[in-house]
């Protein structure tokens, strides 16, 4: 009998009728308890949901859109890009199906934790692979950087393309950019490559980009078998061909990379640069690779990945934000990127001899959902969890799955229910509905840290975007699709992790 006056009071809340509102508030008061506080029901309302357009969940096929937020200025930076979007560097390759995408995500996943296991890894796999094909990604994050070096001769257009001149660059006889290079930033792998001339196909996979030719790079060098950027590949080294260094990386699914390994210019913008960038010079890859990528920047904690090389110069703090589709354009960072720190929530890095050093790992201590928190012991994530840039669908530990999943059912359920997609078990159409009033989930880490997902975090095809491991043990992992929009810092050195949401 109480609710239409309850209804009555949340309609008029907004309106300006005040004499009819405080008389409308006045006969709510005589309702019982739970209808207390009408403006504390609004408030609920409106900060544990949020209205989404459909539409919005959908990328826009044709225009790309570029930043919605303007990258922070005057750092090293990168526009990111997902693959096969209008953002991308083609339009033409195609995309996975949905079946076909999370079967590769699962293989990732198998492999992550494989590794992070106290198994060990099998004799044919290095330890910092990542574990399936260039295309085994949902919407790949990409760079295009430049590798080598050309004289201002040769390189009349490369240069222009970037914005620099011979006489920014030292003198007319200073060394420029070299071709550009499309690679996938992965945080779970330590040795980045790109193809190298020679690399016949079918020997290579194809590629948009240029062949990277080291014989036109003015700054390009093999390391010799005996030098001590050789000697550190451990698992990755390949031997030796005529006195230089051979490494190989192979992955779960069989595919792999093997060439020379070697060093050059890299150049990430008008800017910056990195001096004798260590990188794989891949004369022979087999699997099946994406031709929208030339190779991997690996970000991972090894010693070979771009995030350590570049330690001293930028204090070992990278950062990237993923855009919420391929119709965006979000940004990779290399160093502080110098926003206030209250704009930032920040959780400990979790450290474990035991495991590999490529993961950077933290600790989720709860999960909210429409403002309520999920009643989930807290053993129930003392595996950890790993940040990964690779991995699509958040991974959880069962019990944490199936609270969040029964929490996000009763907070939809006005919703029509849809079959699963392969992993994905909670879907829904969506179809004939303008606009969906979607829970809110924020992820709580370690020291407090609380992340609010944005909604492009929260569905993927229509289905709950997030997947339960097979059991409590085995440590969870934070994918690409919840990661969308957030800033996610990577502090090495200070040992934390960072998180500043609606970053791009």
């Amino acid at each position: 009998m109480f609710e239409p006056i309850v209804g009555l009071c949340l309609l008029l809340h907004s309106q300006p009728w005040l004499l009819f509102w405080r008389h409308c508030c006045f006969s709510c008061w005589q309702v019982p308890l739970q209808w207390l506080s009408v403006q504390q029901r609004i408030m609920e309302i409106t900060t544990i949901y949020t209205t989404v357009e459909t539409s919005s969940l959908k990328p826009n096929a044709i225009v790309c859109l570029g930043h919605r937020v303007t990258p922070p200025p005057n750092r090293t930076w990168v526009p990111v890009d997902l693959a096969h979007g209008p953002c991308s560097s083609s339009l033409d390759a195609a995309a996975l199906s949905v079946t076909e995408l999370l079967h590769r995500d699962q293989l990732r996943v198998d492999d992550v934790q494989k590794r992070l296991s106290n198994n060990g890894t099998d004799d044919n796999e290095a330890p910092g692979a990542a574990p399936t094909s260039e295309n085994d990604m949902y919407g790949g994050a990409k760079i295009a950087v430049r590798v080598g070096s050309r004289k201002p001769s040769m390189s009349t257009q490369a240069s222009s393309e970037l914005g620099i001149h011979p006489a920014a660059s030292g003198g007319s006889d200073a060394l420029l950019p070299g071709v550009v290079q499309t690679v996938v930033l992965d945080t779970a792998s330590d040795v980045a490559w790109v193809q190298c001339v020679p690399c016949p196909i079918p020997q290579c996979h194809p590629q948009e980009d240029s062949f990277y030719d080291p014989t036109n790079s003015g700054s390009y060098a093999a390391f010799p078998c005996n030098s001590p950027a050789c000697t550190q590949l451990g698992p990755y080294a390949n031997g030796c061909v005529n006195g230089q260094c051979q490494y190989r990386v192979t992955y779960p699914d069989g595919s792999s990379t093997s060439g020379t390994y070697s060093s050059d210019l890299l150049t990430l913008n008008p800017t910056s640069s990195v001096s004798n960038f260590q990188f794989g010079c891949s004369h022979a890859d087999q699997g099946s690779f994406d031709p929208q990528a030339a190779g991997i920047m690996a970000l991972g904690g090894g010693p070979e990945s771009l995030a350590s090389q570049t330690a001293s110069t930028y204090g070992h703090v990278f950062s990237y934000c993923l855009p919420p589709s391929p119709s965006y354009l979000g940004f990779f960072i290399l160093g502080d990127a110098r926003v206030a720190s209250s704009q930032y929530a920040v959780t400990p890095m979790l450290w474990d001899a035991r495991s590999p050093a490529t993961f950077y790992r933290v600790l989720l201590r709860a999960i909210v959902v429409a403002g309520k928190k999920l009643d989930v012991p807290e053993m129930a994530f003392a595996a950890g969890t790993v940040m990964d840039s690779r991995t699509a669908i958040t991974r959880l530990p069962p019990t944490a799955y199936r609270a969040l999943r029964a929490a996000f059912m009763s907070s939809m359920r006005m919703y029509r229910a849809a079959p699963p997609k392969g992993i994905l078990d909670t879907c829904y159409d969506f179809t004939g509905v303008g606009s969906i009033k979607l829970p809110k989930i924020t992820l709580v880490f370690d020291r407090d840290a609380a992340v609010e997902l944005d909604p492009s975090g929260v569905l993927f095809n229509d289905c709950l975007a997030f997947a339960a491991n097979k059991d409590d043990a085995m440590p969870g992992i934070i994918g690409n699709v919840q990661q969308q929009t957030i800033e996610v810092v990577y502090d090495v050195g200070g040992g934390a992790v960072a998180f500043r949401r609606n970053a791009c």
